[in-house]
C-alpha cells in the first residue's frame, strides 16, 4: 500500500520540541572530561620540562659538541610527579656524568616529585568536608593517578595539620597593637578547649591560640594568658577583655593583665541565665526587657533600668534576681566607657568567638572517633587557621579610636562603679 504523506495546513507552524535541561550528572561527566583532558597536557608540561633541562646538561641528542663536558643521556626510568593533590606516573630522562660515573639528578623532576609542597590543596579539601576514606574515590576523574590510598591522604593531612597547629603555638603577635582580647571556652571532641582571639587597633581579628584544659580554671587559663604575652601579645593603647562570665577565665585575666582590665562581660550569656531560672512561659517576656534595658545608649539609663528588673524579679523569683545582680556590672563596661552605641554591636557579647567554633563544629562534625589528644588538636588548629583567612574586620573598626581614648583614660573598676 502507497504510503501517503499528509501536509500541513499553512496556518499551523510545528511545535519545537522542548529541549531539556542538562541533568547533573551530565554536567559533572562534563567537568570529569574536561579534567581528564587537561592531565595530560600538564604531563605533557612536565615531560618538556625535563627535557629541556636535559638538553641544557647533555646537548641535543646524537650531538658530541653542545652540553657540559663528560655529561650524557642515560635512558630513562620510571618515576611519578605530583599535578595539584594527585600522584601520576611518567617516564623520567636520566642523565649520568661519565667523568665520576655517577647519576646527575634533576632539579624539576626534584621539585615535581615531593609531595609536601602540594599538600595544602589536599588539606584544604579535607577540612571542606571530604573525608580521607572518600578521597581516592574522588580522584576518579584521572584514571592514571595513583598513591591516594585512604592511608597515604590520612598521612599527609597529619603533616600539614601539625604544621598548622605548630603554627598556630609559635607565631609572634608582636606584630599588630592590640585592643580587644576576647576568650571563650568550648566543647570540642568531647574536650574543652579555650580559644583566645585578638583584635588590633585597625579592626584586624587574628586567632591568637588555644590550650585544651578539662575546666576554664585559673591555672591553666592564666599559664595559657603569659603564653601570649611572651609571643608579642600587647595593648600600649589598654586593653578590652570580653569574656562569657566564667570565672575561672576573669580570675586568669586580672591575674595576668591587672586587676583593673575592663571586662566586657556577654550581655548574651547573662540573659540566658537569668532565664534559665524562669518558667518558658516567661521566657520571651524576659528577654525582650533585659534586651530593652541593655540597648540603652547610656551608662546611666541602662543601669537604671536593669536595676529596676532585679527588683521586679525578686518579687517573683529571688534566684533569677540573683542571677541578674552578679557581674550586672561588668555587663556594662562599654556603656561606662561611652562606646556602646558605636561598637556594643560587635563586643557587647562573645559571638565572634561563638561563630568561629560553629565553624568549626560544622568542619569536623563527620568525625566520629577522636583517637588522641593531638588529633584534636590538629583539627581544631587547622580549622581555625584556614577558617582565620575569611576573616573580615570587626563591625564598627572606625570608631575604635574612641575605645582607645576611653582606654587611655581614668576608668573606675566595676567594684567602684558600684
Amino acid at each position: 500500500m502507497p504510503r501517503v504523506r499528509t501536509k500541513s495546513p499553512a496556518h499551523q507552524t510545528p511545535t519545537p520540541t522542548p529541549r531539556s535541561e542538562p541533568a547533573p550528572l551530565e554536567a559533572n561527566s562534563l567537568a570529569l572530561a574536561m579534567i581528564q583532558a587537561l592531565i595530560p597536557l600538564g604531563l605533557q608540561a612536565v615531560e618538556d620540562a625535563l627535557q629541556q633541562e636535559v638538553l641544557a646538561l647533555a646537548g641535543p641528542r646524537y650531538a658530541h659538541a653542545d652540553g657540559r663536558p663528560g655529561i650524557a643521556r642515560w635512558g630513562a626510568q620510571a618515576g611519578s610527579v605530583f599535578l595539584a593533590d594527585q600522584k601520576l606516573p611518567i617516564q623520567v630522562p636520566r642523565v649520568r656524568d661519565r667523568a665520576t660515573n655517577t647519576e646527575v639528578p634533576l632539579a624539576t623532576y626534584a621539585q615535581l616529585q615531593t609531595p609536601r609542597g602540594q599538600d595544602v590543596g589536599l588539606f584544604r579539601r579535607v577540612l571542606g568536608g571530604l573525608s580521607c576514606r572518600d578521597y581516592e574515590a574522588a580522584a576518579e576523574a584521572v584514571p592514571e593517578a595513583f598513591g591516594l590510598t585512604k592511608s597515604s591522604v590520612s598521612r599527609r593531612f597529619v603533616r600539614a595539620s601539625a604544621k598548622a597547629l605548630q603554627t598556630l603555638h609559635e607565631r609572634r603577635h608582636d606584630d599588630a597593637e592590640w585592643l580587644v582580647l576576647l576568650l571563650d571556652g568550648k566543647a570540642f571532641a568531647d574536650d574543652q578547649v579555650v580559644i583566645a582571639l585578638g583584635v588590633t587597633t585597625t579592626g584586624e581579628k587574628r586567632l591568637l591560640g588555644l590550650v585544651q584544659t578539662a575546666t576554664e580554671n585559673k591555672r591553666v587559663c592564666a599559664a595559657f594568658l603569659r603564653e601570649l604575652v611572651e609571643r608579642g601579645f600587647q595593648a600600649p593603647a589598654g586593653l578590652l577583655v570580653v569574656l562569657d562570665g566564667a570565672k575561672g577565665l576573669s580570675a586568669a585575666v586580672r591575674d595576668v593583665f591587672g586587676e583593673r582590665v575592663p571586662i566586657q562581660r556577654c550581655q548574651w550569656h547573662k540573659r540566658e541565665n537569668v532565664l534559665s531560672y524562669l518558667p518558658k512561659t516567661q521566657h520571651a517576656l524576659w528577654r525582650r526587657k533585659l534586651q530593652t534595658a541593655y540597648a540603652k545608649s547610656t551608662y546611666a539609663d541602662a543601669q537604671h533600668a536593669l536595676w529596676r528588673l532585679v527588683k521586679d524579679l525578686k518579687q517573683q523569683n529571688a534566684s533569677a534576681a540573683r542571677s541578674l545582680e552578679e557581674g550586672l556590672e561588668e555587663t556594662l563596661t562599654l556603656h561606662r566607657l561611652e562606646v556602646f552605641a558605636k561598637l556594643g554591636i560587635s563586643f557587647k557579647t562573645t559571638n565572634l568567638i561563638e561563630s568561629v567554633m560553629a565553624r568549626v563544629e560544622a568542619k569536623t562534625h563527620r568525625i566520629t572517633r577522636w583517637r588522641t589528644s593531638d588529633q584534636k588538636q590538629r583539627w581544631c588548629a587547622a580549622t581555625l587557621l584556614d577558617i582565620e583567612k575569611q576573616f573580615r574586620k570587626v563591625k564598627g573598626y572606625q570608631h575604635l579610636g574612641l575605645l582607645q581614648a576611653a582606654l587611655r583614660g581614668k576608668l573606675s573598676s566595676p567594684l567602684d562603679a558600684a
